[in-house]
């Protein structure tokens, strides 16, 4: 039988191409990056993630693992997950929140959570793939571990800083009170290099589950044209640039494959999801406040056994009862509270909670495990964003309105003096945990920034309800007199 020859001029010349093109090493498909390495250990990050795992049980309701929708995330979940290699691999795990607003997280170790919102959202299921890929990639590259370790904090700092997940951490006392700033915002803490990098590992693994990488620029794409206020997913995750053409250009030199077709089950997880009865932030908000979450997770099976103690102590003790003012008085009599960086006078018959680099102050009848409707927290932090203790101000300001429905900033941002050092002050409105006749009261919350040492800053917000507010006010300018940066 005669073979046909082929000129060699044309396999020298397809050599040469193959062996000089940048290409050439996509031509075998993309790899993961290696991670890198971090100083918290493994056992670290897991133990974190599962303590503020079990936060998430206390503040937002969670299907459980028998629903059909979670069923269907954590079977899509599983597949993506036989994309990573072994040593670099974490125990993942997949829930769903019952919460319209589009969004997604993920923790430290491997807990990821989607709202229902995002499975309804989604146009198919290569979407959602990428949804759910992009939060894997954080927990892969270790993303809030790299920040611990880069501003020389500790990772129960980040954790804490980025939403309330550690109940020791100032922002976990926060989410206590009128401002409940919720699980989610531990996203806002990843920067836009980590985002653009959760892009691109995202794709990846898309690509190696059969999916189009497409896909997920389409996703953000649909976000961006809707119309109204901007979804909280765009808000959690900061823009990188032009995330579309970014992913465009990180596939481009893949070789082609046929990609999986969207499939039924998607189909039918996306109308149970649309069916499934799903709640506001607003709503959301007031029932971890009241404990409603924490209890209703347990009734419903939703809360692994690990949580559950920890979870039904928090349901026992979340609600405030009927509070008045004699209760709460603080005495004439002050004492110094002192940690790391600084330093605090406070009445000597309200207690204190110290956290990492915070403490809250409040009068024990005026707190509850889940609520603060009156006392004080004081608390260090940074933003490397801001370039002004003004910006600072408003970046924190903004953050709490954003998370919080029903927070306002109250009147402009105002310059003042604290013990001789440039500070900036300004009031915020919300709702207190206290109710009367079955309604929240007004809340009245006055924050007040001051620069602090290396680029950091320390804050202080005093809490009560509008009504008290004027009485308490005399102390809490007392506390802030008492103030000492170290």
């Amino acid at each position: 039988m005669r073979t046909r020859s082929i000129p060699y001029r044309f396999v020298a010349s397809a050599l040469a191409v193959l062996l000089t093109s940048p290409a050439w090493t996509a031509l075998s498909g993309p790899e993961l990056p290696n991670p890198g390495s971090v100083s918290m250990s493994r056992e670290e990050q897991e133990k974190l993630g599962l303590q503020a795992m079990g936060e998430v049980y206390q503040q937002m309701p969670v299907l459980p693992d028998s629903n059909p929708v979670t069923q269907y995330v954590q079977h899509l979940g599983n597949r993506l997950v036989r994309q990573i290699p072994q040593p670099y691999t974490w125990p993942y795990q997949f829930h769903v929140i019952a919460q319209s607003d589009i969004n997604a997280f993920a923790l430290p170790g491997g807990p990821i959570f989607i709202n229902v919102g995002t499975i309804a959202a989604a146009e198919n299921e290569a979407q959602l793939a990428g949804v759910m890929s992009h939060e894997m990639s954080h927990v892969y590259m270790q993303h809030s571990a790299k920040q611990a370790t880069s501003t020389k904090n500790t990772f129960a700092k980040i954790l804490g800083a980025a939403g309330g997940m550690l109940g020791g951490s100032v922002i976990g006392d926060l989410a206590r009170t009128g401002i409940q700033l919720g699980a989610g915002t531990l996203l806002l803490k990843y920067s836009r290099e980590d985002e653009a990098e959760a892009d691109a590992v995202g794709a990846v693994i898309m690509y190696k589950a059969g999916y189009n990488p497409i896909e997920l620029a389409n996703f953000f794409e649909m976000l961006k044209q809707q119309g109204g206020s901007q979804p909280q997913f765009l808000s959690d995750h900061p823009n990188p640039g032009n995330r579309t053409a970014a992913i465009q250009k990180e596939i481009s030199n893949w070789p082609a494959k046929d990609y999986r077709p969207d499939t039924q089950a998607f189909q039918t997880a996306k109308k149970e999801a649309i069916s499934t009865k799903a709640y506001g932030a607003q709503e959301i908000s007031d029932g971890a406040k009241s404990g409603r979450w924490a209890r209703e997770n347990i009734e419903h099976g939703s809360v692994p056994e690990s949580a559950k103690a920890g979870v039904a102590a928090s349901a026992q003790s979340a609600t405030l009862t009927s509070v008045n003012f004699d209760q709460v008085k603080p005495s004439g009599q002050f004492r110094a509270f002192e940690q790391g960086g600084f330093s605090i006078a406070y009445p000597s018959n309200w207690m204190t909670r110290p956290g990492d680099s915070s403490v809250t102050i409040v009068p024990a009848a005026g707190a509850s495990q889940n609520a603060i409707a009156y006392g004080a927290i004081v608390s260090s932090g940074r933003d490397d964003n801001a370039s002004s203790l003004d910006q600072v101000t408003q970046d924190l300001v903004q953050n709490f309105e954003r998370k919080n429905p029903g927070m306002r900033q109250s009147g402009d941002i105002r310059r003042i003096r604290v013990n001789g050092a440039d500070a900036r002050a300004v009031d915020l409105r919300g709702d207190s945990p206290l109710e009367e006749n079955g309604k929240p009261l007004p809340e009245q919350d006055w924050l007040v920034v001051r620069s602090g040492p290396s680029g950091t800053y320390l804050y202080v917000i005093f809490i009560a309800p509008e009504r008290d507010f004027g009485a308490l006010e005399p102390s809490y300018q007392r506390m802030l007199d008492g103030l000492q940066v170290q």
